[in-house]
Formats: structure tokens, C-alpha cells, sequence
């Protein structure tokens, strides 16, 4: 069992390196290390274990713990976390045996956008001690053995896993080198752990280019465990991808690198040679974003068992949606698979191709995380590699933690708005969530210094179009953008290009007064007045940088949506000025045929802003929108998982780009909020439904902090009835405009309509 905040020992264990000389260049198997040790007396004992890689360990042939992929992800040259294991029940009197394998995992195997190997090293090594009693009985250092004659041939977290089971009795065993890597970096685990989760068993099919596919009903984050029967030598290989081509055949294209230079490609390869009998086998230290896996076999599979197993941090489920649309019930467990897929103990943009922890994406998805999953623990580790990360300047990077080289080109495209706003965005929204200010003061000092890097580029403002603006100095419109990004119709790369060379100050200003406001109110929480008063004054004089930018007269002159919606969200409109830009977004929306076209940074807020400015019908047009763009599009093509782009399977079947991202999927966060009302702030509740008759009944469930929160309603005859139940004191609005201040209790109301 995984100790969480287990203070870290006094060491006496030293690092040790298992490999003999290696080409860094080449692929090495997997080490095994092995120590046998006699207990006289069993008692408490706790196992306090890291590595550079991946590592399992076997305490008398049992595994310690179900932490997989540890120890988890990060900056490892910053932060490497240990963790602390009470193995008490694997101990026995007498002769016992500590094995651990090493894997190449994030700390040298491929990753980032461009696949790099050996980013963090190119040296194994491992670092653990058991204690007895609070003594210590045994700890890593020279009296250890390796091998890397283990079944485990080659291992890549992206790549894949080569396994020959006719190597699992181990040879060739030698010693290890003591090594002076650093103890500075390590820290206590406060996270949770990566656990196998879901499993699905699959059903082979036949594709029309006869190839042997399992299909395994959900895209998912995992590996596949097969069971075999077969003679020894014979080989089995799996290849993972996400969806099947407009043919009906077998496909990786939606996710190749393209001109990235992933080494190896991405194939998502499983190989296994099989010993004599039956063959049961799962990867160790690899993880594959898939639905479906080719086999490629001369085995008779006649009584194969595949079976897909989901790997995600440990996260319980605490939003629960239901309603009288499938589609819209299926769009809902969608989003919550690509949360399960991409939050592997940080939060990534897909489990494919990049698996980065892009912060734009985690931006704008948190406020619909904290609805669906228990997500504070990872979103907190997450926050401390943001901070890790952060640049001197106060910049914060657009990934975190760092995995591609830096140069003078990469660092330019750094500290996007949107992205680098995440510092402030999460918190805020975990804050909300879970009420506890100790989110807000960890990530303080984060905050403050990415504001004053926003505060220092503004106050660059060169560009010729904006020297009459008298609020310059608050404009926005230096430094690399992505913009909107991932808008229907626009070329993501021609749109960079545009904004590096024009600016983007309608985004990036609009986010500079987003930031600076909730920083205001983020240090009124902490009680910190001068420092409230001085943002307060930044974000007034960014939001009349704003104005005289975006505005003329005081209304928005534009096509997109998205410039309707940010200003709308984020209070940049004074007035009358809301009401008049909603009701012109509202008419934005019908002249698209009731289709959005917004992209990732305010999808999450389009259908608020309708409903709460008297637009919820078409709000509820836009979410149950069947067509492309729309969210159901993607449900009607078969999607089991949210897509990156709104075409990710075009109409003609072909496909692109990733099927698993999550972003899109922060509409789920409206259904919390917007169509069952479920808003919390910080530990005020307000319980506001916008119900519509299209959904004929919706019901939201929500496992908060402070306990379960339902909100439900279902139109019957000329009435909406209506069932809350609160833990807590809350505020209830209902449609009709009546209010109620409330205990905890259950309360049921009725609704003329």
C-alpha cells in the first residue's frame, strides 16, 4: 500500500547503476536488480523506493503496491518524487528476495512533441531502503545484482514493448555501480498513483484488407493484457490505434508524426515471442492511446483472450450526468474517457502523439475536471511542475514539465496567453471547487511573477497600429500567441503565423485582465489588500486597453463568435453593452445554421454566456447540434472519446489528428452548471437550473467536498418539476425568477411554464 506524505528517510541507501557500458543511441532491455536478505522477526516495515526511469519492485515474488509507471512523471532534474510502500504483509521470517526491473519510461525514453530519447539521462539507476521497525534492514548499494537478460528486450512509453517470455528465468547476472547521482531533488509523494482501472475485453473482427483486429468498444490510455496458448517461439505483435480508416481497415495516420521527428515513429507496438503453454502478458513500461489493436500472428486465436486495460491516476468519479438525449448521456462519459485518458498523473493533451502537459488545454478544461473526477492531487503536482518551469522573467511555459530542447526559436513561442494564464486559471478553479485557499498561497508567488512578465511585455508595445491607444502600456499585443486556436475552417499554422507577425491583442489583452482581476480577488482571499488594490487597478487599465482595441462605440465588430464570447465571460462590457453583444452573438450563431465556430479557448463558455444572457434555446440548439462542427457530430460518427478538432473523422471517414483530447469536452461543465445549476464558489453554493423541454429531463449528481449536491428537473404537462438537494446552505434560483436562501435538506419546486 502507497504511503502519500511519508516524510523521507535519513538515507543510507546510495544510487546504483545496474547497466554495463551502453550506446545511449540504442535501445537497451530492461535491468533487473535482485537482493536477498534474512528477517529474523517480521514487524512494520515500509519499502522507500525511486529511480531514474520506471521501475516495479517484488517483495518475495509479490508486487509492491499497485503504483504502475512509477514514479510517476515530471522534471525529474527539479523534482523526483519516492515513494514509501508499507510492505509489512510481503515480509516473512527467514530468506527474502527485493527484485526490482527498471524502465526507460519518461526519464530516457521518448517524449514531448518531438520524441526525444535519454531528455532527463541516459543512465538507469535506482535508490531504495527498507526499514523494520524504523530500522534500517536493507538499502541499495553494492552487495546488489543486475541483469539485462530479463524477457523485457525494449521498452518505450511511446513506442512500445518487446518481451520474449522465454527469457523470464534470469541469467547472467552481475554487478552493480554506485553512482553520485543527487538526493536533492527528492521529495515525498503527495500525489496519487497510476493505477490499471477499466478493463475491456475485445472482439475480434475481419477488415476488409483481412486483417486480424480487436476491438475493444472504448478509446482509452492503457496497454492490452493478452492470454495465449502457443508453442515456444511463436510471436504475437499489436499494433494500437485509435479508430478504423474510411475503408473499415486497420489505421495509425490520425496520429503519425507528420515533420516531427519522433524517433521511431509512434507505432504503439506490442511484440511478444511466446513460451512453450499458456502466455499471459501485459507491458510494463509502456501506455498506448488506442480502441482497436491489430494482431499480426501465426497462433491459432481461436481462444485468445485480449483485453484492454485503462491506466489513469487515481481519481473517483464525483460528477454524474444523465438526461433524456443519448447522445447528449454519450457526449457526457466521451469527455469523461478523455479525462481517464489524458490525466496520467499530470494532465496531457492526447495519449498519442505529443502526451504533453499543455497548459492551454488544462486552462480551460479544470472548472468541468473538478465536476467529473477528484482531480485536486494531480492538478496540484501539475501546478508545482508549472512552477518548476517557470523562467526567471516570470514566464511560464506553454508545457509543463519542460520536455523539448529550448532554443531561441522555442523560447520565443513561450508564455502564450491562454496558456500561460493556466497558472492562475487552475487554481482559481480548484479553488472554487474545493474551497481551500492553501491552492491559492502554494501557487501564489507562480501567479504574481507570470503577471508581472504579462505586466513587462505589454509595456513593449511597438506595434504602429496601436500607438494611439492612450492604454498602450496595458495592450497586450507582444510576444507569441496561439490565439483561439483550432477554430472550424481556420489553418492552425497560417493563424500562428499571423499573430507572430500582427499580434493577437484581442486575446492576449483580454487575458491579461482575466488574470489580473482573479489575482485581485485571489489576494483579497489572502488577505494581502495592497497587492488586491494594485491588480485591481492593472486589470481596469487592461480593460480599457481592451476597449479602445476591440470596441467602437462600444460594440464588437466581428465575425467570430469567440470575440463575442470572451468579452461576454470575463466582464470586459459595461451595461447595456452585454445584453446588445450576446444578442449579437445569439444571431452569429443562428446565421451559422446553429453551428459554433469557436475554438479551444472559449468553446468552454459559449453556451453559458447564451443561456445567461436569455439565449438558453439556442444554447440548446448549439449542444444538441448533429452536424460538423458540433459536439454530437463526433457522437454520431461513433465517437467514444472527445476529438481535438471538430472534423477529427470527416463525413467521407477519413481522419485526422487526435481522437482523445479533452478540451472540447469542458461543455460537460455547463451541464453541471448551466442545465442542472450547480455553481459553487468557494464554499458559497448556488443551485440556478436553465432546463430546456429538448432534453425532456436532466439530472446532475455531484460529490463535493462538503457532500452530494443533486439538482434535477423534467418537464410534465404544463409544469417543470424540480428535486435539489443540498449538504449545505445554498441559494436557489429557478427559472421564473423566484429565490430561495436554504438549509441543507431536499426541496422540490414547480415551475409554471
Amino acid at each position: 500500500m502507497l504511503i502519500r506524505n511519508a516524510v523521507l528517510p535519513a538515507w543510507q541507501a546510495q544510487w546504483i547503476d545496474p547497466e554495463m557500458a551502453h550506446d545511449a543511441g540504442v535501445k537497451q532491455p530492461a535491468s533487473c536488480l535482485c537482493r536477498r536478505f534474512t528477517v529474523e522477526m517480521p514487524g512494520s516495515a515500509r519499502l522507500y523506493i525511486t529511480c531514474h526511469g520506471l521501475y516495479a519492485a517484488f517483495l518475495n515474488g509479490k508486487r509492491v503496491g499497485d503504483f504502475v509507471l512509477a514514479p510517476g512523471t515530471g522534471d525529474y532534474r527539479k523534482r523526483l518524487t519516492v515513494q514509501c510502500y508499507d510492505v509489512t504483509e510481503l515480509l516473512k521470517t527467514g530468506e527474502n528476495e527485493l527484485a526490482v526491473t527498471l524502465g526507460d519510461g519518461w526519464y530516457r525514453g521518448g517524449v514531448g512533441i518531438d520524441g526525444l530519447r535519454n531528455f532527463y539521462g541516459d543512465d538507469l539507476a535506482l535508490l531504495c531502503q527498507l526499514e523494520l521497525n524504523g530500522s534500517v534492514i536493507l538499502c541499495s548499494d553494492e552487495t546488489w545484482e543486475a541483469s539485462q537478460s530479463g524477457p523485457i528486450r525494449e521498452n518505450d512509453l511511446e513506442i512500445g514493448e518487446i518481451y520474449d517470455a522465454r527469457m523470464e528465468k534470469i541469467t547472467d547476472w552481475h554487478g552493480v555501480t554506485v553512482r553520485d547521482f543527487s538526493f536533492d531533488n527528492l521529495a515525498e509523494t503527495q500525489s496519487v498513483p497510476i493505477l490499471e482501472q477499466e478493463r475491456f475485453p475485445g472482439r475480434i473482427i475481419k477488415t476488409p484488407n483481412g486483417e486480424t483486429v480487436v476491438d475493444f468498444g472504448q478509446n482509452l490510455a492503457g496497454y492490452t493484457e493478452l492470454r495465449v496458448t502457443a508453442n515456444a517461439g511463436q510471436k504475437i505483435i499489436l499494433w494500437h490505434g485509435e479508430t478504423l480508416d474510411e475503408n473499415g481497415n486497420f489505421t495509425q495516420k490520425n496520429f503519425e508524426p507528420g515533420d516531427r521527428n519522433k524517433n521511431g515513429g509512434i507505432p504503439q507496438k506490442t511484440e511478444y515471442t511466446c513460451k512453450d503453454g499458456l502466455n499471459v502478458y501485459k507491458p510494463s513500461f509502456a501506455i498506448h492511446g488506442f480502441r482497436y489493436a491489430k494482431v499480426e500472428t501465426d497462433i491459432d486465436l481461436t481462444d485468445a483472450q485480449f483485453t484492454a486495460i485503462a491506466v489513469y491516476s487515481r481519481m473517483p468519479q464525483t460528477g454524474f450526468f444523465t438526461c433524456g438525449n443519448a447522445d447528449v448521456n454519450r457526449l457526457f462519459q466521451n469527455s469523461l474517457w478523455s479525462m481517464r485518458s489524458n490525466f496520467c498523473d499530470i494532465p496531457t493533451d492526447c495519449p498519442t502523439r505529443e502526451r504533453a502537459g499543455w497548459t492551454g488545454d488544462a486552462g480551460v478544461f479544470a472548472p468541468t475536471a473538478a465536476y467529473l473526477m477528484d482531480c485536486y492531487p494531480v492538478l496540484r503536482k501539475w501546478l508545482g511542475e508549472c512552477r518548476s518551469a517557470q523562467e526567471e522573467n516570470g514566464l511560464v511555459q506553454n508545457i509543463a514539465p519542460v520536455n523539448d530542447q529550448r532554443n531561441q526559436i522555442t523560447m520565443m513561442l513561450q508564455g502564450s496567453a491562454g496558456w500561460g494564464d493556466a497558472c492562475i486559471l487552475v487554481p482559481w478553479a480548484l479553488y472554487q471547487a474545493y474551497g481551500e485557499p492553501a491552492i491559492l498561497e502554494e501557487n501564489y508567488d507562480m501567479m504574481t511573477r507570470w503577471l508581472a512578465f504579462c505586466e513587462n511585455r505589454a509595456r513593449e508595445n511597438t506595434r504602429p497600429q496601436n500607438e494611439n491607444n492612450p492604454w498602450k502600456e496595458y495592450l497586450a499585443d507582444q510576444g507569441f500567441h496561439f490565439g483561439e486556436w483550432c477554430e472550424p475552417d481556420v489553418n492552425n499554422m497560417l493563424a500562428m503565423r499571423k499573430n507572430a507577425t500582427e499580434g493577437a491583442p484581442e486575446v492576449a489583452t483580454a487575458y491579461y485582465y482575466r488574470s489580473a482581476s482573479l489575482l485581485a480577488q485571489i489576494a483579497e482571499v489572502l488577505r494581502k489588500p495592497e497587492d488586491a488594490s494594485r491588480y485591481a487597478e492593472i486589470a481596469e487599465k487592461a480593460k480599457k486597453a481592451y476597449r479602445f482595441c476591440c470596441l467602437k462605440d462600444g460594440q464588437i465588430i466581428s465575425d467570430r463568435q469567440c470575440e463575442y464570447v470572451r468579452p461576454i465571460a470575463f466582464g470586459l462590457l459595461d451595461g447595456e453593452e452585454n445584453q446588445q453583444a450576446a444578442d449579437a452573438l445569439n444571431a452569429l450563431v443562428i446565421k451559422n445554421g446553429y453551428h459554433l465556430n469557436t475554438g479551444f479557448l472559449s468553446t468552454p463558455d459559449l453556451c453559458r454566456v447564451l443561456a445567461e444572457n436569455g439565449h438558453t434555446d439556442t444554447a440548446y440548439k448549439l449542444l444538441l447540434q448533429k452536424d460538423c462542427p458540433g459536439w454530437l457530430y463526433e457522437v454520431k460518427q461513433g465517437a467514444t472519446t472527445i476529438w481535438e478538432t471538430w472534423d477529427g473523422v470527416r463525413p467521407d471517414g477519413t481522419v485526422h489528428d487526435s481522437l482523445n483530447h479533452y478540451s472540447y469536452g469542458a461543455v460537460c461543465g455547463w451541464l453541471f452548471s448551466g442545465v442542472c445549476g450547480i455553481q459553487p464558489e468557494a464554499g458559497k453554493l448556488t443551485i440556478r437550473p436553465y432546463p430546456h423541454p429538448s432534453l425532456g429531463h436532466a439530472e446532475a449528481k455531484w460529490l463535493s467536498p462538503v457532500g452530494e449536491i443533486r439538482s434535477e428537473w423534467q418537464y410534465e404537462n404544463d409544469q417543470i418539476l424540480m428535486n435539489i438537494a443540498v449538504p449545505v446552505s445554498a441559494e436557489i434560483i429557478l427559472p421564473d425568477g423566484r429565490k430561495y436562501q436554504v438549509k441543507a435538506g431536499a426541496y422540490s419546486y414547480e415551475v409554471s411554464l
